[in-house]
């Protein structure tokens, strides 16, 4: 795949307008360890007229949302004598990538990649260590051979969580697809990081999330040994309601979300053919906007989320039913709140709290972040995931059915068969 995408051009796109000169401090959130990476998304658009003109637009509209933006366009770095992250902020740019390939067509992104990183070269800048000094925000417009569009979006996580990161995205395509508009100074964009910063917290809280549990049968070496393989599954709302009837239990009320999420872990589970005893968690996002007091303002596209940890070991989830885990699931849910989101804050500041790899299954729900409606001036996006399909399971949303939603997740190649079974499987 490496030689299949050429890339033709390599620009630094700068603020179209001046921006301040000046160092901002990332918050305890911003600063966990385990965020020192590159969200990648990947938005894939049917056959395009003009490419030279499309390309222009959105080089001007890159231009004009960084000067609100601004720290999109600064470099992350340390900040002097520890404590945390920073972005320093001279007005460095993003960069602007524009590439072909005579190997990919809109119809092959309607199924998983081979391979985890097939599509690796979609996003050619694969920043490795988030501190050195690369632009935290990479964009890549790729000619497909069929003349559609592949544009890849890497933001360092550091910045901006998903929400604050779709929050930019919104602004940028609305700004590609009307060069007229104003929108910029309408729409509301707050660093405002001290927010989250340490307070005294009132009650010591057990976070499960930051705990390690014993790995009984070399569960980190096999996901490193063993070749992961994509996978895609799309449950239609008809197959949502499905679940929620099979996890319901008298009076109580589940959301899709839960349902799915712990029908995916329990499939994920069960395939890979662990020991009983083995304890294994569920981890996935919590915003906490409105969770904290008071509740963060509009327009705060900061790291503002929590790592919700549901935890049970393989003879339970696999044994207790489809409705055990979603309980599990909506108990980690509804146990955070203000003092819990302060505890976080305090874990991450003062001992750098950073969940463990053994056991977990991380999911992320992007099928609510509104990929799917970015419109660049080129019509809506056919196809809305990640760059790379790793171990990290995706909820995706589905172009065109807004009650679907796509799983996507890399599963070790023993067990891959067994899992999409599963997971399709109709009494779960």
């Amino acid at each position: 795949m490496g030689s299949l995408v050429n890339v033709k051009e390599a620009t630094v796109i700068t603020p179209s307008d001046q921006t301040p000169y000046t160092v901002l401090s990332l918050s305890a959130l911003d600063s966990q360890l385990f965020l020192r990476f590159t969200i990648e998304y990947l938005l894939v658009y049917s056959p395009v007229f003009d490419p030279v003109s499309l390309s222009d637009r959105l080089k001007s509209a890159l231009s004009r949302s960084l000067v609100p933006y601004f720290p999109f366009s600064g470099r992350v770095r340390e900040r002097p004598g520890g404590g945390g992250l920073e972005v320093n902020c001279r007005g460095q740019g993003a960069l602007f990538l524009e590439a072909v390939t005579d190997h990919l067509t809109c119809l092959d992104f309607q199924k998983p990649p081979r391979h985890m990183t097939s599509w690796r070269k979609l996003l050619s800048l694969n920043v490795i260590d988030v501190l050195a000094g690369a632009p935290p925000l990479v964009v890549q417009l790729t000619w497909l051979r069929d003349g559609g569009a592949a544009l890849a979006l890497g933001v360092n996580h550091c910045v901006s969580d998903g929400i604050g990161s779709a929050q930019f995205l919104t602004l940028f395509a609305e700004l590609s697809r009307d060069s007229l508009s104003q929108t910029e100074s309408k729409r509301k964009h707050l660093w405002d990081r001290h927010l989250l910063n340490p307070s005294p917290v009132r009650n010591s809280l057990n976070h499960p999330e930051f705990n390690r549990v014993p790995d009984l049968c070399g569960f980190v070496n096999r996901f490193n040994a063993e070749r992961l393989v994509p996978t895609s599954v799309v449950f239609v709302k008809q197959r949502l309601t499905e679940l929620k009837k099979l996890a319901s239990r008298l009076g109580e009320s589940i959301t899709s979300f839960e349902v799915l999420s712990a029908h995916v872990w329990r499939s994920w589970a069960r395939s890979l053919n662990l020991p009983s005893n083995q304890s294994l968690k569920l981890l996935f996002s919590i915003n906490v906007r409105d969770r904290v007091k008071p509740s963060l303002p509009t327009g705060f596209y900061g790291n503002a989320f929590v790592v919700g940890c549901a935890q049970t070991t393989v003879k339970d989830l696999t044994e207790k039913g489809l409705s055990h885990a979603t309980m599990l699931v909506k108990q980690a849910k509804e146990r955070v709140g203000d003092d819990y989101v302060r505890s976080v804050v305090e874990a991450v500041s003062e001992a750098k709290a950073c969940p463990d790899s053994v056991g977990v299954l991380i999911l992320s729900q992007w099928s609510r972040l509104g990929l799917e409606r970015l419109d660049f001036g080129f019509g809506k996006p056919v196809h809305v995931g990640s760059v790379c399909c790793d171990r990290y399971c995706l909820l995706l949303p589905v172009p065109e059915q807004s009650d679907a939603v796509k799983v996507m997740v890399a599963v070790p190649s023993s067990a891959v068969d067994s899992y999409e079974n599963l997971v399709m499987s109709p009494d779960a």
